[in-house]
């Protein structure tokens, strides 16, 4: 494989592209990495990220594919196809602007489309993206399809950035909490008060209603028209949390659910919200969406705060809404810190990219990438598939041990 120069190569050390597609389905993530072994700790030195945003056609087909519409096979080949194809557009892109040409390997999450769950259980999951175009257009191989092995070990398939939450974060005094806002919210408490196993779960919707309410209902009623989401957090601000609506929307069963747990917008959607809307009377677009954001501070911090947090470190999406995070810094309360992955080094808004390459450089090792007491699988496992890239592109030999810690290193640091 390609990479760093041999003269600085150290073990495991591969260049590598994550990509990312959440649950709000606007964008394409590419971050860049190197990452190699220090004794029992893998350094990661990030090298940057690019964001390339769906086309407007293809968005528009992938959001009315999702549930609770139906669809059919040729759509889900058409979606597969053709995200695929963005997919290896980005990677071609990272790989140019942040590699230098040079990377060794892509780490594929691909797109959600459903995740098939139902009385605490998950019986299977699907992401599409074939990673086939990304492996013929970069010439890497490629690692896709992560969350598919851990739910067919028994486990959640998600979250499954926890692997990379708690080795990051180990170490850490107290009790930290790793908190990721993108359209389903979820959380790694990396251990509890006692020291025990570290637990992860998704706590419910981020800015899934939020966003779906902004497209449905605030056309005109932000600056410049029709938005996709509540830019800023202006529409919360200008609105009133609506006691009745925020009680019926807590009535949800999925928070009294015990952990580990995961659900997304199979379940948080817009009928989902017309149907709670149907039981207040007229409210206004400022008003349902001020509900919406106080309902994801109140159920993010109800779900942490069990666990005796000392503090919680966001990254995702969400980070960028003020009201969002001054509301959730009231229903922590003041005793428990509130910040921004980014204080600790690592973007925000690449932080699931950045884990997902850490999970495909664990993969081509011969590695395990999910913890059982994270997503309720019955063991670890070597997570994913493999593409192979172009003729003569080895993969690195299987390495004994898995790091426990990962550390972030700055470009250009002395080793």
């Amino acid at each position: 494989m390609s990479g760093p120069p041999a003269d600085v190569r150290r073990a495991g050390a591969l260049r590598v592209v994550g990509l990312m597609s959440g649950t709000s389905y606007d964008a394409i993530d590419a971050a860049a990495a190197d990452l190699a072994l220090d004794g029992d700790t893998l350094v990661l030195t990030p090298l940057g990220m690019i964001s390339t945003a769906y086309e407007k056609g293809l968005r528009a087909e992938l959001a009315g594919a999702l549930p609770p519409a139906a669809t059919d096979l040729a759509t889900v080949c058409r979606l597969d196809t053709r995200i695929g194809q963005a997919f290896a557009a980005a990677a071609v892109r990272a790989d140019l602007e942040l590699c230098d040409g040079r990377s060794d390997l892509t780490a594929s999450h691909g797109q959600t489309v459903y995740h098939w769950a139902g009385s605490g259980r998950v019986y299977g999951t699907l992401q599409i993206g074939e990673p086939a175009w990304i492996a013929e257009a970069t010439g890497r191989p490629v690692v896709s399809g992560f969350r598919t092995r851990d739910v067919a070990a028994g486990g959640q398939g998600a979250p499954l950035v926890s692997v990379f939450d708690v080795m990051w974060l180990r170490g850490r005094l107290g009790v930290p909490v790793a908190l990721n806002l993108g359209g389903i919210a979820n959380v790694t408490v990396v251990a509890d008060g006692a020291g025990g196993a570290p637990l992860a779960f998704d706590t419910g919707p981020a800015n899934a209603l939020i966003d779906a309410a902004v497209r449905e209902l605030a056309e005109g009623a932000a600056p410049g028209g029709a938005r996709s989401m509540d830019v800023d957090g202006v529409l919360a601000a200008r609105g009133t949390v609506h006691p009745g609506l925020l009680r019926k929307l807590l009535d949800e069963p999925y928070y009294a659910l015990p952990a580990p747990k995961t659900t997304g917008k199979e379940l948080f959607h817009l009928p989902y919200l017309r149907a709670a809307l149907d039981t207040c009377g007229p409210l206004s677009a400022e008003d349902v969406v001020a509900t919406l954001t106080r309902l994801t501070a109140r159920t993010v911090a109800d779900a942490v705060r069990p666990f005796g947090a000392t503090e919680v470190i966001a990254s995702g999406g969400g980070t960028r809404n003020p009201v969002l995070m001054r509301w959730l810094r009231e229903e922590l309360g003041g005793g428990v810190p509130l910040r921004t992955s980014d204080e600790l080094g690592l973007p925000s808004g690449a932080k699931e990219a950045y884990a997902f390459a850490v999970l495909g450089w664990l993969t081509v090792h011969g590695l395990p990438a999910s913890l059982p007491s994270c997503t309720g699988a019955r063991h670890p496992s070597v997570l994913g598939s493999l593409t192979p890239g172009a003729a003569g592109r080895s993969l690195p030999a299987p390495l004994a041990t898995a790091p426990v810690r990962l550390v972030l290193r700055a470009p250009g640091a002395s080793p």
